[in-house]
């Protein structure tokens, strides 16, 4: 008789925190790993720039997880946040002419002094009044750099941003850039899983689920919940310093309000709480949209419309649609179908 095991399961704790569990999961791995990285080699320059905005757009998400998923804070103004990011960034190195290996930690350490100080109501309020307070940052922050700091950042004339260098050579083109922001979220992501496992995400877990158990089990509110918003703020200001040197141009409109919804978004379709989530929701919005762009033309012409009026309107109303019925049937979003999926094979023959 074939001895078939009936699933894994965990015999230790050292087992339950392992993160690549079976020879297959690390062959999976692996194979992901050198398939992203030797992309520029057979991919065109348009496809890496769409992938340097999916992995931008992905540290971004990863911080506001952190936030949302494991603390479960409410935010509304990691767009803002990224502002940050990028113009202390741009910043240091237009004006100061410090090095953007310099700046980019910098910038980050910024932000998330920042995303401390935005984070302060958070100690009084939640849920919707919460958002209402980052809201409140996510429009006052594209603000000052428009108006109020003009002779710095350019306002909304905005400002250009030299290029990356290392060793006196231009990152300028799409596929270095593509390796830097990619290793940057390889990187971003292990942090995020470790994250959830240590003391800190197993508190930061205790505050989502009931934050007054988790006071009376001695967990400080005030600091769990600002350290939240600092390593949230922390990605984000690394998304930005990235945004930065990717669109080597700043204005403050790129850090509107609706890309904090399309954040928000990608996280509900990902699914809160799941790392696979994050790439499920980033991925499969900035696809629709994608797709939505190239589909447009073709549609304006059915509808009979002027060229160029259907691309802006048809993009926000085929976010509006996913998240929809996202909402009405899969609350959990694409992270829990995932989950169901590995179910269904990884107990054999036993699938229940």
């Amino acid at each position: 008789m074939v001895n078939r095991p009936c699933g894994f399961f965990n015999e230790s704790y050292a087992q339950e925190f392992i993160i690549v569990r079976t020879p297959t999961q690390w062959v999976f791995l692996i194979g992901a790993l050198v398939f992203l990285f030797t992309m520029p080699l057979y991919v065109s320059g348009s496809i890496l720039n769409i992938a340097n905005y999916a992995g931008i757009v992905i540290i971004a998400v990863l911080g506001l997880h952190i936030l949302m998923g494991y603390c479960g804070q409410m935010s509304i103004g990691q767009s803002a946040f990224m502002a940050v990011g990028a113009y202390t960034s741009a910043i240091l190195v237009r004006e100061l002419g410090i090095s953007f290996w310099v700046a980019l930690p910098f910038a980050a350490l910024v932000t998330g002094i920042v995303g401390i100080i935005v984070g302060l109501p958070s100690l009084r309020v939640k849920g919707f009044y919460l958002m209402m307070s980052t809201l409140a940052a996510q429009i006052i922050i594209p603000w000052i750099f428009g108006h109020a700091w003009q002779e710095v950042t350019g306002g909304i004339m905005g400002i250009d941003v030299p290029s990356i260098k290392f060793f006196d050579i231009p990152l300028t083109s799409p596929a270095s850039m593509f390796l830097l922001i990619w290793i940057i979220v390889v990187l971003g992501t292990y942090f995020s899983i470790n994250l959830r496992r240590s003391h800190t995400g197993r508190a930061f877990i205790a505050i989502r689920d009931n934050d007054l158990a988790a006071e009376l089990m001695g967990i400080s509110l005030m600091r769990y919940k600002l350290l939240a918003f600092f390593i949230c703020s922390l990605y984000a200001g690394v998304a930005g310093a990235l945004w930065s040197e990717w669109t080597r141009f700043l204005t403050p409109e790129q850090f509107n309000i609706s890309n904090s919804v399309l954040f928000l978004g990608m996280l509900i379709v990902g699914g809160l709480g799941s790392n696979a989530g994050v790439f499920m929701g980033c991925i499969s919005l900035i696809i629709l949209d994608e797709l939505a762009k190239f589909i447009a033309p073709g549609l304006g012409n059915l509808l009979g419309m002027p060229p160029g009026t259907v691309a802006p309107a048809i993009a926000p109303f085929v976010f509006g649609i996913v998240i929809l019925l996202f909402l009405i049937f899969e609350p959990r979003g694409m992270a829990h179908r995932w989950e169901q999926f590995k179910l269904s094979y990884r107990l054999n023959p036993f699938s229940y």
